[in-house]
């Protein structure tokens, strides 16, 4: 069965050998005279027969015995892949009890297929030259099968019926974080057996086995790679996420709401501003201000040279562009720094969502209504009175530029809708599963970011997509970056289509190289100077025609890459050659009249790692399924 732990359609293993022993056999049994000879000569001849005959019959049993315990190992493990799914469905309806009965079979089957991989006529053929290899894997794939669910999947069901999931959905009376914070040593051990029969399955060497195992083999490291990311990220939320909720103490976060109507390479700009505190897992906001409140910063804050000069000083002058980085931590730090510097408040750390994220809590908790009789002195009945998961995204981003004129009352309605949907949230109500799950997605498409100001803390959030970080250790080695920065000084970027693909390259010298192709398209109307407000067009304060949008477009490679060029339409173009922590980095400005496209091109070379490609993109208002397209291959020759 493709997939399975393992299809042992070799179970007839002992038929090659059986064979080949036949064949020894017949020849060893033809070289018998038959001829008169002296007695001593004869009983000598006797016995080499018997002796044959006797290892033939042990070599035929041996293979019998080895054909039924394949046949009796696959039946297992066949079985116990099917079990699989049942399981991952009795978790999902919170269904413990019947959690409990799937698990218990799952490990009757484990184990019976580790018994009979371990025995010892098994044991022998596993040190077999050649062949025995394969017998050693099935070895180690039952073995990890087993230790999986023993030491993975039994806690996880233990944790399934004593945590209630529905308590982690925040409430008027805060969280119930105790339950989560009992479960993380269970959650540690489980995640360490997976980890150790990962690690085991991936020292076998593939390429030495018959595809009868090697394919199989290939399968459930697939499947313990993604249960081991799984486990892994459960293990390190349940350690720090009662923390950072307030379970002992209270915590305070600095939250910006990024506005993808004028991008920064992390999202948007973080126009509006505000106070998360955190106490016990209950919300509440407040501090509600604008970036643009805070004014500039003399002297600027201290940011790494590196990235200024990448982006400029900016960074450490002006709220609206600490983001200009695609790196967060440094945007978090430096936000956090300004916050303290113009309100004397130390916080704990920086939170970020977009708009689009929002859409997807609103999607679980139903819709907000704005109740604030202020918002609706501000919005006159010009905006929606419910803001759903369907409305939020044009109504934040579009619609309030065109009702609302006054920039400051826009980004008083942008806090006063966040303090509607985290209200709603804090409130209880809406679907538990929707909300983790909405939550997740948006950390995914790096719409929700999270830094904290305890090293220990942001020391496990880094690793992850949540933490933003695009250096240290939790970045693949072919990892790629697109982001985007606005330079028309106004919120154009709502009516831009972009794309993002990688295009491998054949290699050369040795050395991969890919090609980084980013298409955008201004797809505002041709009148746009005019029929769009002034605030959105910009109305060519920053040299930018009214109705076209600019950008700076900036793509990083991998460690030890380089930037070999950039195409701009086609067009050889010179182009900005830096690097971040190791990175490459290339930028060039694209500029788009209204109905205008282009197309940039960095090809990127001498990348000596040889691990899948992966892409990081500016999180924009398309889906990011829009965005980010299947990476193309290249198609080579094999080499001579």
């Amino acid at each position: 069965m493709a997939g399975s732990w393992l299809d042992l359609s070799w179970t007839r293993a002992g038929i090659a050998l059986s064979d080949s022993h036949d064949a020894a056999a017949d020849s060893g049994g033809t070289g018998i005279s038959t001829t008169d000879e002296s007695g001593p000569r004869r009983r000598r001849l006797l016995l080499v027969a018997t002796g044959v005959a006797a290892l033939a019959v042990l070599t035929l049993a041996g293979a019998a015995w080895l054909g039924l315990k394949a046949a009796a190992i696959s039946t297992d493990l066949n079985a116990a892949n099917e079990l699989v799914p049942k399981l991952r469905n009795n978790v999902l309806t919170d269904d413990g009890n019947a959690a409990e009965v799937t698990v218990r079979e799952l490990q009757e089957r484990t184990s019976r297929a580790r018994e009979a991989a371990t025995d010892p006529v098994w044991m022998m053929a596993s040190a077999m030259p050649w062949f025995g290899a394969n017998f050693q894997a099935t070895s180690e794939i039952a073995a990890s099968a087993d230790d999986v669910a023993k030491l993975g999947a039994a806690p996880l069901v233990g944790i399934l019926k004593t945590l209630d999931w529905k308590s982690l959905l925040p409430n008027e009376q805060g969280l119930d974080l105790g339950p989560l914070a009992a479960a993380q040593p269970q959650l540690a051990s489980a995640a360490l057996a997976v980890r150790q029969s990962s690690d085991r399955l991936n020292g076998i060497n593939a390429d030495a086995l018959m595809p009868q195992i090697s394919t199989p083999l290939i399968h459930a490291r697939e499947q313990l790679q993604s249960l081991r990311v799984g486990l892994d990220s459960a293990a390190d939320a349940a350690r720090v996420l009662p923390g950072m909720m307030g379970e002992k103490s209270s915590r305070h976060y600095l939250l910006l709401i990024q506005n993808n109507a004028e991008l920064r390479a992390t999202g948007g700009i973080p126009g509006a501003l505000a106070v998360l505190n955190v106490d016990n897992g209950k919300l509440s906001l407040d501090s509600q201000t604008s970036a643009s409140a805070l004014g500039a910063f003399n002297p600027v804050v201290s940011v790494d040279p590196e990235q200024s000069s990448i982006f400029s000083a900016r960074l450490g002058k002006f709220m609206q562009d600490v983001n200009l980085t695609p790196d967060f931590p440094t945007a978090a730090q430096t936000a956090q720094t300004m916050w303290k510097k113009e309100t004397g408040e130390q916080l704990n750390g920086v939170l970020s969502i977009d708009p689009v994220a929002l859409s997807y809590v609103l999607d679980a908790t139903g819709p907000v209504r704005v109740n604030d009789p202020h918002l609706q002195e501000i919005s006159q009945g010009n905006l929606p009175a419910e803001l759903t998961s369907k409305n939020v995204v044009p109504t934040l981003l579009s619609d309030v530029y065109s009702k609302i004129s006054e920039p400051e009352l826009q980004d008083v309605y942008f806090a006063g809708v966040a303090q509607e949907v985290f209200s709603k949230v804090s409130s209880g109500s809406g679907d538990t599963k929707k909300l983790l799950d909405g939550l997740t997605r948006g950390a995914s498409e790096g719409r929700v970011l999270l830094w904290s100001s305890d090293s220990d803390e942001e020391a496990v959030i880094s690793k992850y997509t949540l933490g933003g970080s695009i250096t240290g250790t939790g970045i693949s080695p072919a990892h790629f970056g697109v982001y985007f920065n606005d330079g028309t000084g106004a919120k154009m970027d709502y009516h831009v289509k972009r794309t993002v693909q990688l295009i491998e390259e054949c290699p050369a010298g040795g050395y991969s190289e890919i090609k980084v192709r980013i298409t955008s398209t201004n797809t505002a109307p041709k009148d746009a100077a005019t029929s769009l407000p002034e605030y959105v067009t910009g109305g060519g304060a920053f040299g930018v025609p009214a109705g076209s949008v600019q950008t700076n477009v900036i793509a990083y490679g991998p460690v030890q890459s380089n930037v070999e060029t950039v195409l701009v339409a086609g067009k050889k173009t010179s182009f900005a050659s830096q690097r971040h922590s190791g990175r490459p980095v290339g930028s060039v400005t694209v500029r788009l009249a209204p109905g205008e496209s282009s197309t940039v091109d960095f090809t990127f070379g001498k990348i000596v790692q040889h691990t899948p490609p992966k892409l990081s993109v500016t999180p924009t208002v398309q889906a990011l399924k829009d965005v980010v397209l299947d990476t193309i291959p290249a198609q080579c020759q094999p080499s001579a």
